[in-house]
């Protein structure tokens, strides 16, 4: 009995030291492996899903009169998505058609009179050539009556008479250069007035242009390929230009941001490629690569910044977003959504 006795402790002291052992083995082995995967590895679970949305605007107001989509649905880009009632956009289209044929007519008004104002500056000027061979001729007959009237051959009176004449054609010559002059002012105010009614027209032209652009913003399609979102439209209600009905999740614009410690950024580089873990999807396996960098810390960017200066300085850790680029299957890819938790690890070595 006493040697029974004596055995059980000599077992359980040897038993100690092995379990011991094993235990420091185990950490020690635990130590060297994690070491091997930090010195090559940086990790962060600060990561998640991010992707392109775009908000779907309404660019003129209006009742909404059909919408054409569901909610969480994909949508193909330039799909019409929600049609806002357009009578009111058509009765100003047609005002503006209406007012250019308005001006359009008033073009041919003006031809017209740039066609009567030149036939009359012509008419003017032959009046000017009649008028002029008029005073050549009486100024000829008034020298040969000055002549003879010094002589007798004449009579004072046909002098007198030949005198009146040269002043008379001279009147009319005068007042024919005045009317023709008249009459090629006339013609280049028609014209004038010609452009002015062509620029009207233009500007016409510019009305129904805007017009057709307005009447076309009643119809809300898709900025892009993806799942519509965020519906905030019903049929019949009144929205406002500038208001935002829903928002459209692209399709192939899902990427991480991770935002990594500003110590961690001496060993991570563009192009290191990127383990991804997905936290919704434990068993799916996707890999990245780290695309670019944020220029400045995401404090920075908040909507109050610190200020250091302004108090007593504590300092803490930033952290930098990280843009990575995700590589793996469409379908995997295809259930990812915009704020999904994921853990990060990028391979440096």
């Amino acid at each position: 009995m006493a040697q029974q006795e004596n055995e059980a402790p000599k077992k359980k002291s040897k038993v100690l030291p092995i379990i011991l052992g094993v235990i420091l083995i185990g950490g020690i082995i635990f130590g060297i492996k994690e070491y091997i995967y930090f010195s090559h590895h940086v990790d962060t679970d600060d990561a998640q899903i991010d992707g392109d949305i775009s908000p779907v605007v309404a660019r003129v107001g209006g009742y909404v009169d059909s919408i054409f989509f569901e909610e969480n649905t994909h949508v193909n880009k330039d799909q019409l998505l929600v049609k806002i009632d357009d009578h009111d956009l058509k009765i100003r289209l047609e005002q503006a058609q209406a007012a250019q044929v308005g001006a359009s007519a008033g073009i041919n008004v003006g031809q017209s009179q740039i066609s009567t104002t030149a036939a009359n500056s012509s008419s003017a000027k032959a009046e000017v050539a009649s008028a002029k061979a008029r005073l050549d001729k009486v100024r000829k007959d008034y020298a040969r009556y000055a002549n003879l009237v010094q002589d007798g051959s004449v009579t004072r009176q046909a002098f007198d008479q030949a005198k009146a004449d040269l002043e008379v054609a001279q009147a009319n010559y005068t007042a024919a250069q005045d009317q023709y002059k008249a009459a090629l002012q006339q013609v280049a105010t028609s014209r004038s007035q010609l452009k002015v009614t062509n620029t009207g027209v233009n500007q016409r032209q510019v009305d129904i242009d805007y017009a057709k652009l307005q009447l076309s913003y009643s119809n809300i399609k898709s900025p892009a390929s993806g799942l519509a979102s965020k519906k905030n439209v019903q049929v019949g209600q009144l929205v406002q230009a500038g208001q935002t009905l829903f928002s459209v999740v692209n399709d192939n614009s899902i990427y991480i941001t991770a935002n990594f410690k500003e110590t961690q950024l001496d060993k991570i580089k563009n192009g290191l490629k990127v383990d991804v873990d997905v936290d919704a999807y434990p068993d799916m396996k996707i890999e990245g690569t780290v695309y670019n960098f944020s220029p400045a810390t995401g404090a920075k960017f908040s909507l109050l910044p610190p200020d250091n200066a302004t108090g007593n300085f504590v300092k803490v850790v930033q952290r930098i977003p990280v843009k990575i680029k995700i590589t793996g299957s469409k379908e995997d890819i295809a259930k990812l959504r915009p704020g999904m938790s994921v853990n990060v690890s990028v391979i440096t070595k």
